[in-house]
């Protein structure tokens, strides 16, 4: 009976604390400020690494400037329209925004437009074309960033082209572009397709397209322009007015013959591309010069990796001596340097003018890459320019893309 009494007594005491308590345990949210972990162990860690004496810069070698008069300022040169140089940021699409550039300028010399083109839905169609070719041919095509100016040409007729603000490749909140992440995906899975036998076109297009759709967003079945609707072929054709069969790539090196069309044996040709005109150095300096004399603009590729670049020290790129003397300049330094890969497939630009000086041509060279920006807007004054001395071009530039109507001379010399 007593125990009975004492268990009783348990249990009215416990109700009782119970019935003091409140019915529900609340959560609520809280932003931690930094720890004794972050202030005190992290901070002492970082400490001790950061005094540990950093490795010493590697050094480049690299022509002086200071030997060199070259110029200073892009308003000295004979400049025909472009838009002003945008950043390609991080890609590797130097081939898409040069060409482009070099088409808007076309468009404005044919018929007075001044429009800026998305190179981003260029972009974006140059991916699903790769995306085709690796299924069809089981993988065995070279997959990277990379490509050439007449890739936008290949572009452009099956697809056309749109206004840059219908589709800029951005997503919300990007002020630059980058396609590290997205091009690792699409390589994975690009090497899981092959490993897996997955060839169904198809499908990996599908992928193709969610991948990039994710990443730059989708681009536009038609477009808009003063009210009116129509595709990006119709966009090219009828508002543009624009032929992309007008245009000649032109190159010029000694291991395929002169006078014919030929392949540009280089990676970024994936699809081995066999238009280009390929001449003799001296003619393929003339119909560079000639074109910028008639009004026209060039758009180019090359090397820039030189030790007469000289983005940094003065927007610039010439060949030192040390290199090779101006007069020793021809066709068999060029392909010597080439065959053993000091002169590589580098980098698309547009060159938008010319400046004689000294006796000597030196090229304005509009750019999209990093190189030429250095210092930032307000304290570079040729921000997104180089200055190109002809020897360079001479040199180290292998391939540029004119109008047709600058090659009429040479032309009738093809088979």
């Amino acid at each position: 009976m007593k125990n009975n009494v004492v268990l009783v007594l348990l249990v009215l005491a416990a109700t009782t604390v119970l019935a003091q308590q409140p019915k529900t345990n609340k959560g609520i949210f809280k932003t931690y400020e930094p720890g004794y972990f972050q202030n005190t162990i992290l901070k002492g860690i970082e400490e001790f690494e950061s005094s540990k004496e950093a490795p010493p810069a590697k050094k480049t070698f690299k022509a002086d400037p200071s030997d060199y008069n070259i110029p200073t300022d892009k308003n000295a040169f004979k400049q025909y329209w472009h838009n002003e140089p945008v950043s390609q940021a991080n890609t590797n699409t130097c081939w898409c925004f040069s060409t482009t550039s070099f088409f808007e300028s076309e468009i404005y010399r044919l018929t007075g437009q001044k429009v800026r083109i998305s190179e981003m839905f260029t972009v974006y169609y140059e991916y699903l074309e790769r995306a085709e070719a690796w299924v069809k041919t089981r993988g065995n095509i070279y997959f990277g960033e990379g490509s050439e100016g007449n890739a936008v040409t290949k572009i452009w007729k099956k697809y056309g082209c749109v206004p840059y603000e219908s589709y800029t490749g951005y997503l919300p909140g990007q002020t630059f572009y980058n396609h590290q992440i997205m091009f690792d995906e699409l390589k994975s899975y690009t090497e899981f397709v092959k490993k897996n036998n997955l060839w169904d076109e198809a499908s990996v297009l599908a992928n193709f397209r969610a991948i990039l759709d994710h990443y730059m967003g989708t681009p536009p079945e038609t477009v808009t322009v003063s009210g009116k609707t129509m595709s990006p072929k119709d966009y090219m054709n009828n508002v543009l007015k624009f032929k992309p069969d007008d245009y000649c790539d032109v190159l010029s090196y000694m291991q395929q013959p002169y006078w014919q069309q030929v392949e540009y044996e280089v990676s970024d040709n994936w699809w081995h591309n066999k238009d280009y005109y390929n001449i003799p150095l001296d003619d393929y300096m003339s119909v560079i010069k000639n074109a910028l004399k008639k009004g026209y603009t060039v758009a180019i590729g090359g090397d820039v990796s030189e030790a007469g670049f000289l983005a940094r020290e003065a927007n610039a790129a010439v060949v030192p001596a040390f290199d090779i003397p101006s007069s020793a300049i021809d066709e068999n330094a060029r392909q010597f340097r080439f065959s053993n890969e000091t002169t590589t497939d580098d980098h698309g630009m547009h060159i938008v003018g010319y400046l004689e000086k000294d006796g000597t041509t030196w090229f304005l060279v509009k750019d999209s890459g990093a190189g030429s920006r250095t210092g930032g807007k307000e304290k570079n004054l040729n921000f997104g320019y180089y200055f190109f001395h002809e020897d360079y071009v001479k040199l180290k530039m292998m391939d540029c893309m004119v109008h047709k109507d600058m090659m009429k001379e040479f032309l009738p010399k093809f088979k």
